[in-house]
């Protein structure tokens, strides 16, 4: 027997329930075994840090994670459903030192680099926990039991191959470059973490002077915004086909460029031109050259193309030790590279008075050191895009130093064509992508911290370098392999007390310090979760993965080191079809944050909208669109959910009346004879074989859609056409046929839609289709996906259909125009340009409610304009017309007494209605009406009583109507054309 439904169901609760029976169930262990050794599909799961609770902007990319994997399942395919955990690097280390109350490497280690690495791994055991059950509450079916994580030793031996392998190649290199530094973390970054770190930020920019050498009184005017690196200066840099300008202010003489006199010195007499190369190598006193950093250090004037005259003074300060750019032009120049500052963003002790102090925080002294010297021409505020560590958001300094990279070059032709061949949905991302590798740099993944890889290197200083590419090489380097046998884990400081024999020399060899790019724990995931060096057979087995999905970022991060891994390792792509989406706003377009109060928490938001909602919201959104996440956008999702919950609760409010049970009737098996039922049953097998194109091709959007239009055909044409069939069918093999086609219909749709709403759905198949059979156990998860009947698809009967509904709307929008309710019949209703069979005519007649309906070969009428309403007349009738050239559609206005009676009647109906549902009245209940007339026109509102009582009778299952008052359940007055009617129901 079919249980009562709720008529305002709370959709969280509901899902609540539901993950109980899910567990209860085991239903995913179910759906394991149920495809277990069949075709395999390969999913790799993006990882997630385990570093926090999940955010509403993870609830995208594992709402399609989990849509794809289910629909998979439900298509037969053995999957992994392995999820996957990212555990180290910045994104920890950072959190734990704010948990600790610590702000630098310093801390870390008085603090005890052990109980730091404990900390670290305490962390992502907590929170790996919180987003599992986070990701559960989401829908999400995965091997939870089972989770993959990157802090595993096994992910690091992996890794240590690929160094190993690069190594061999030639790939692996020490070297020495300026690198974007993070003070604060005490470590460089790598290209690929700087793409989306810049910010708009406002700078204090310096004009100085240098006094140019044999040329007393004479100085260069030269601009920077890094103040900090003048310490570093060894050139001065000019273009050198731009125009200068040697000029006089004073008793002073300085050259700038032409365009920038103005704005640099003001008013100043010109004495003569030249161009930039006519000044390079002219040598000149530096700002800081008492310091002894700058002992030895020649400053002269270098040509760099770069340079221009629209902002500055055309003369830049060249720092190689403190900018990239820098850098590369002091490679070109041959010239020093002084580095001022240590990792922590601190003055060295070669920096005189300023040793000790914060580079990027202490520009007053540095402008007062300026000014005394009497250098200091002038500051200004600069805004420019800056960048920021991606993870503590402070700003970066640029620092020459030692790393280690994995070279490009050599690489980058083959990840090119292997990218070419996968398939990036939307193509942008492909396009994204081989600029990427176009433009990439080697590859610094050294970084000094702590709770990361442990860089397998060790270089001796015979020149021998070592890369240890096992644990199992490792014990047979170690100068005591019982260290590396009671080693509690690959990670510091363990890793660091093993010291290994050069091959070379035979001397103790300690490992860099080093830790790896987090990037290399992300990259090496298509080989180290099924065990690509112990079990080359499983391996093979999901390799390259059939599909993964991330944000548009991951192009050159995860997408990125996946492929820089695989390419080396095997030489081929580790994926074949990738999809991206875009950012999550809030509703306004707003990033958000926890600071400006927009932020929401997925928690809540699982609360309050309910996850189906959530998961909606994600699926319908086009995915090369950011998405604005909200309450108001959610409680348009919710009404999508709702109206289908209204059908499912219309459904099951008649059958219970009626007893109706499926019985053994298959679903297409039953022999309609109605044409709704038969075009309703074609809607959904278009829809079934819509939906499978769509998911085949991971476009669950377009999927979405396609559900979306067809529960706006069951809901607003099917099941409101057929509603009279429920209740009031004189015909008892209708009404079976009515029932058997629309639980046909609502059980194929619940498992169309199971994937993409997994809650909603499993509701209502436990109730439809196990409730009251002896399969408590089965979930609509375990069903199998449906494939479409084409011989029940009549394309013709569709399009017929819609041009009904077509014919309706403009209809209804020609009644609007006359200002005429849907209620008051109307006597005629032209249609010109249109063939439809004469039951969809009747069909329109009784939506339109119109007596009698005409085709026509045209509809040709004259107009005027009447109080904004565009009135139609054709000798002494009036018309109200809608359409264009391709279907236009005429209503006759003009009202008969008899019409204008039966609209009264109608209006007298659903006032009735209105009192048994005031009344709570069930919806077969007889009933008793009671009427006095108050006001009457004309005895308009007598007749219309008297000439339609059978029809009032009928239509509100009024056994008995009274032209009097009496004690009722539910009472009003209510005012029908220009008269006033009491009204009463009792049962």
């Amino acid at each position: 027997m079919l249980k009562d439904v709720e008529p305002k169901p709370d959709f969280s609760k509901q899902e609540h329930k539901t993950l109980k029976f899910w567990d209860k169930s085991k239903a995913f262990n179910k759906l394991q075994a149920k495809n277990k050794g069949k075709k395999t599909w390969s999913f790799v799961d993006g990882p997630i840090t385990a570093n926090n609770p999940m955010g509403v902007h993870h609830a995208w990319g594992r709402t399609l994670k989990d849509l794809f994997q289910r629909y998979k399942a439900m298509r037969g395919f053995d999957e992994l459903f392995q999820p996957i955990f990212d555990c180290q690097g910045l994104w920890v280390e950072v959190e734990v030192e704010k948990d600790l109350g610590f702000n630098s490497k310093k801390e870390i280690e008085e603090y005890g680099l052990d109980k730091f690495s404990k900390a670290c791994r305490e962390r992502v055991d907590k929170y790996s926990g919180v987003q599992i059950e986070q990701s559960k509450r989401l829908g999400m079916w995965m091997d939870w039991e089972k989770p993959y994580f990157t802090m595993s030793d096994n992910n690091i031996i992996h890794i240590w191959h690929f160094l190993k392998k690069c190594n061999e190649k030639g790939w692996l290199v020490k070297g020495f470059s300026s690198m974007p530094w993070c003070a604060r973390c005490g470590t460089s970054l790598s290209q690929h973490e700087l793409a989306d770190t810049y910010e708009e930020v406002e700078h204090e920019s310096v004009f100085l002077k240098f006094p140019l050498q044999n040329k007393k009184g004479e100085y260069l005017v030269v601009w920077t915004t890094t103040p900090w690196t003048l310490m570093a200066n060894v050139a001065a840099s000019v273009h050198p086909d731009l125009i200068y300008a040697k000029v006089k202010k004073g008793n002073e003489i300085y050259y700038l460029a032409k365009e920038t006199i103005e704005n640099c010195l003001g008013e100043a007499e010109i004495l003569e031109e030249m161009t930039g190369k006519d000044m390079v190598g002219w040598l000149y006193d530096g700002p800081f050259d008492e310091l002894p950093l700058q002992n030895g250090v020649e400053h002269k004037i270098i040509p760099w193309k770069e340079v221009g005259d629209d902002e500055g003074s055309g003369i830049v300060h060249i720092a190689p030790g403190g900018g990239a750019e820098d850098f590369e032009l002091g490679k070109e120049h041959n010239l020093s590279v002084l580095v001022p500052i240590d990792e922590n963003g601190i003055f060295i002790n070669d920096t005189g008075e300023f040793a000790g102090k914060h580079a990027q925080k202490e520009f007053k002294d540095i402008f007062a050191s300026l000014e005394k010297k009497g250098l200091l021409l002038k500051t200004e505020k600069y805004k420019h895009r800056y960048p920021h560590c991606w993870r503590c958001k402070e700003q970066l300094v640029f620092r020459a130093v030692d790393e280690w990279f994995i070279k490009s070059d050599e690489i980058r032709k083959s990840m090119k064509e292997e990218a070419a061949k996968v398939r990036w949905m939307p193509e942008s991302i492909g396009k994204r992508m081989q600029d990427w590798l176009n433009n990439m740099g080697d590859w610094v993944i050294s970084r000094k911290r702590y709770w990361g890889l442990p860089l397998p290197i060790y270089p001796c200083k015979c020149g021998e370098i070592t890369i240890v590419g096992s644990k199992d090489e490792l014990r047979d380097l170690a100068a005591d392999p019982k260290k590396v046998d009671a080693l509690p884990e690959l990670h510091r400081p363990w890793i660091d007390e093993v010291k290994i024999k050069c091959p070379k020399c035979g001397k103790e060899v300690g490992r860099i310090k080093d830790v790896g790019d987090c990037w290399l724990d992300a990259g090496i995931l298509s080989f180290a979760p099924t065990n690509y060096l112990t079990d080359k057979k499983e391996w093979a087995k999901w390799f390259p993965a059939d599909f993964i999905v991330e944000m548009r970022e991951q192009v050159r991060l995860w997408y990125y080191s996946m492929l820089f891994l695989s390419v080396t390792l095997e030489g081929k792509t580790p994926y074949k079809e990738v999809l991206s989406y875009e950012k999550v706003y809030d509703e306004l377009g707003k990033p958000m944050h926890k600071s400006t109060g927009n932020a929401i928490w997925f928690d809540d938001a699982a609360e309050k909208m309910g996850v189906d909602v959530i998961r909606y919201m994600y699926v319908a959104q086009n995915p090369s669109f950011n998405l604005l996440f909200g309450y108001k956008e959610a409680e348009k999702m919710r009404r999508k959910l709702i109206q289908f919950w209204n059908v499912y609760s219309f459904f099951v409010t008649y059958a219970k009346i009626d007893k109706w049970s499926p019985g053994n009737s298959k679903q297409g098996t039953v022999n309609r004879k109605n044409l709704l039922d038969k075009w309703i049953i074609s809607r959904l097998e278009k829809l079934n074989k819509d939906m499978t194109e769509s998911m085949d091709k991971y476009d669950s959007r377009h999927a979405l859609l396609a559900a979306e239009a067809f529960l706006d055909d069951l809901s607003n044409w099917y099941v409101r056409r057929s509603r009279r069939r429920f209740w009031k069918s004189e015909n008892d093999d209708d009404k079976a046929e009515a029932y058997q086609t629309l639980y046909d219909v609502i059980t194929r749709y619940i498992i169309l839609l199971a994937p993409i709403l997994p809650f909603i759905t499993e509701e209502i198949y436990q109730n439809l289709v196990v409730e009251g059979s002896d399969k408590s156990e089965l979930s609509v998860h375990l069903e199998d996906w449906p494939k479409a009947d084409a011989k029940l698809i009549d394309e013709k009967l569709n399009n017929e259909m819609e041009s009904a509904r077509e014919i309706v709307a403009l209809g209804l929008a020609a009644r609007a125009k006359a200002g005429i309710k849907v209620r008051q019949p109307l006597a005629e209703l032209l249609i010109q340009k249109v063939k439809i069979r004469k039951e969809l005519v009747e069909i329109v007649k009784e939506e339109m409610n119109v007596k009698d309906v005409k085709v026509v070969s045209k509809i040709d009428f004259d107009t005027e304009e009447k109080k904004d309403k565009l009135i139609y007349k054709s000798k002494d009738k009036d018309y109200s017309v809608e359409g264009d050239k391709d279907l236009v559609v005429a209503v006759k206005t003009v009202l008969t007494p008899a019409l204008e009676q039966e609209g009264m009647a109608r209006e007298i109906i659903r006032n009735i209605q209105g009192l048994r549902k005031e009344a709570d009245y069930q919806v077969d209940d007889r009933i008793k009406t009671y009427y006095q007339i108050l006001e009457d026109e004309g005895d308009k509102l007598k007749k219309a009583f008297d000439n339609n009582m059978g029809y009032i009778l009928k239509e509100t299952l009024t056994s008995e109507l009274e032209e009097t008052k009496d004690e009722t359940d539910a009472k009003k007055e209510v005012k029908i054309g220009k008269g006033r009617v009491w009204l009463g129901v009792k049962k």
